[in-house]
């Protein structure tokens, strides 16, 4: 073999991958470790840059309306001036939920320890009414009640936020530099994202650059096809996300306030923030509000669980299908897929994140698909011998 330059480029990467793999094979405690030293060095930029692109859907169509229809030209006032705009939107749209749910969250947890021991006690009463004529089942849970030591629970609770306080104390400076760190991590994310809102197509030229210069150009091609389209994937699928979830919940503020249910606004906000979890998200939010529904009124709490079904079959049937489903492009079953098996792996990010992967994918396979399809169907019959 001739070691032109080409040929030296594939030993060196040929040796570069053998001792990857070795490392992993041989040391994969190290590997794991080394891995995830340089993940937490980038973390904050990798922060930033899921914070800029996800600002960047609201400036972008920002941008759009200060532009006419057209997008902001490079150095122009109206890249500063929509970020501005786009950040005082987020800062605004966060204040007045924070300020709204303030005053109902602090009510819901003082009614809550009010309502909380009434409630066992009627649930008491109640299945003593229920099991009048069953003595047995009757005597079993009057046992098991007073089993229950209420009052040595509670002296429990304050004896561990007694003995709790000392060590809480202790850690105080512990938690204080956690939190530092923390803001720290946040503020540089923050300036990351902002920096590349305000210079991404600088950015974008610098990356083209580099890759055209150490990879072919029908390669770099290939890909950058392969990024424009993830990116609009990402951009529409998240767009259409946080709409179904605005939707869903102001549903649900106005069925439970005409039906008179308590927490209305809480509930209401808690499903559509909820919702933002794909497929499985909404019932998270039935779950909570059918306890908070619960411990009210248990004959308000089978009212919201309907109301809850019959509104999730709405949105499951016509808004998701519309708002959602249509902007990723990907069939119901391999949303389903994508939900589980990105849940197993990243929890709610791996949920959030492995739909538009898979939609991305989808599209990519269909293609090649398509094109192995035209090229067999192209090429002539063979020839059979008579």
């Amino acid at each position: 073999m001739i070691l032109d330059r080409n040929n030296m480029k594939r030993l060196m990467l040929l040796i570069f991958y053998t001792i990857v793999l070795l490392a992993l094979a041989l040391k994969p405690e190290r590997a794991l470790a080394a891995f995830l030293w340089a993940f937490g060095l980038l973390a904050p930029f990798l922060c930033g840059a899921a914070i800029a692109f996800v600002l960047n859907v609201p400036m972008r169509f920002i941008e759009s309306l200060l532009s006419g229809g057209k997008a902001a030209r490079e150095g122009s006032f109206k890249r500063p001036l929509s970020l501005v705009i786009t950040l005082a939107f987020v800062s605004f749209a966060l204040g007045i939920v924070f300020f709204l749910l303030y005053p109902e969250l602090a009510d819901t947890f003082r009614s809550l320890g009010e309502m909380i021991p009434q409630f066992f006690l009627n649930l008491q009463v109640f299945l003593e009414e229920k099991f009048a004529r069953e003595p047995e089942i009757l005597e079993f849970i009057s046992v098991m009640w007073e089993e229950i030591n209420w009052k040595s629970m509670l002296e429990q609770i304050g004896g561990f936020v007694t003995t709790g306080a000392g060590s809480v104390l202790s850690s105080a400076f512990n938690a204080a530099a956690s939190i530092a760190s923390g803001l720290t991590a946040f503020g540089i994310a923050f300036i990351f994202a902002i920096y590349i809102l305000l210079q991404k197509e600088r950015l974008a030229r610098q990356f083209k650059k580099l890759f055209y210069a150490y990879f072919p150009e029908r390669t770099v091609n290939e890909w950058l096809r392969i990024g424009r389209m993830a990116e609009q994937t990402f951009s529409k699928f998240l767009a259409g996300q946080c709409m179904e979830a605005v939707i869903l919940g102001t549903m649900f503020f106005i069925a439970l306030s005409l039906l008179k249910l308590p927490y209305a606004l809480l509930i209401g906000v808690l499903i559509a923030f909820t919702a933002l979890i794909p497929v499985f998200g909404a019932f998270i939010g039935c779950a909570v509000g059918t306890f908070l529904t619960l411990v009210v009124n248990p004959v308000q709490a089978v009212w919201f669980v309907i109301v809850f079904f019959v509104l999730q079959q709405i949105e499951g049937n016509l808004i998701y299908p519309h708002v959602v489903g249509n902007s990723v492009g990907l069939p119901s079953i391999w949303v389903l897929a994508a939900v589980s098996i990105g849940g197993s792996m990243l929890g709610i990010l791996g949920m959030l994140v492995f739909i538009p992967l898979a939609s991305v994918a989808y599209a990519l396979v269909r293609e090649d698909a398509d094109r192995r399809l035209k090229k067999k169907a192209s090429r002539p019959a063979p020839q059979t011998g008579k």
